[in-house]
């Protein structure tokens, strides 16, 4: 019984009396702690302390052990509906070629397709700093090459030391789960289809 973050079980509950509820969720009202201890063995169950700041604390007689598995079961459910929100980052030089600029803007227009944020950064090196307007013209090049209308511009070009960088959010939806699409079909017949009565 160590690993309860944090709550209180059975004998660990040292007060001198505590507001109890039972184990079918009724008021029992306050109660000394060796009594509900003794209640809640009765039943086979434990006593735990549900809120410790109340005066007195308020304990239930209840499944530990099922209770906890629940309350982690929660937080994995909880965990898995949080939409994870990825920045990608591109990384280029001002000197950059031609053809290298279509391929990264194709990657930053992928990353916006997947509903992702992307942070475009210009490396200068050396004497490349006494040119910072080449990096602003490299971050409207790839701006040209992306589709209208697939992305907004969060944060605009701006210089962080030896680093020029600009944030695309994505306006694109994610499309969703194809396992519940699949599923409509099958729901209904399609009107070709001749079923035999």
């Amino acid at each position: 019984m160590a690993d309860n973050k944090g709550m209180r079980v059975n004998e660990q509950i040292r007060v001198r009396e505590i507001r109890l509820i039972d184990d079918e969720g009724e008021q029992k009202g306050i109660v000394p702690t060796i009594e509900a201890l003794r209640m809640a063995k009765e039943r086979d169950l434990d006593l735990v302390e549900v809120s410790p700041n109340a005066n007195p604390p308020v304990c239930k007689i209840l499944d530990f052990g099922k209770y906890r598995f629940e309350q982690e079961k929660k937080l994995r459910d909880s965990k898995k509906n949080q939409k994870v929100l990825k920045i990608k980052e591109i990384r280029m030089q001002p000197k950059i070629g031609s053809g290298d600029l279509d391929t990264k803007a194709k990657h930053v227009q992928e990353f916006l397709n997947e509903g992702d944020k992307v942070k475009v950064t210009i490396r200068f090196r050396g004497r490349e700093l006494a040119h910072t307007e080449l990096g602003f013209d490299v971050l409207k090049e790839v701006e040209k090459r992306l589709v209208e209308g697939s992305y907004a511009i969060e944060k605009p070009a701006a210089m962080e030391g030896r680093f020029m960088s600009m944030t695309l959010g994505s306006k694109v939806t994610k499309p969703k789960k194809p396992a519940a699409q699949a599923a409509e079909p099958k729901s209904e017949p399609k009107d070709s289809e001749t079923q035999p009565e």
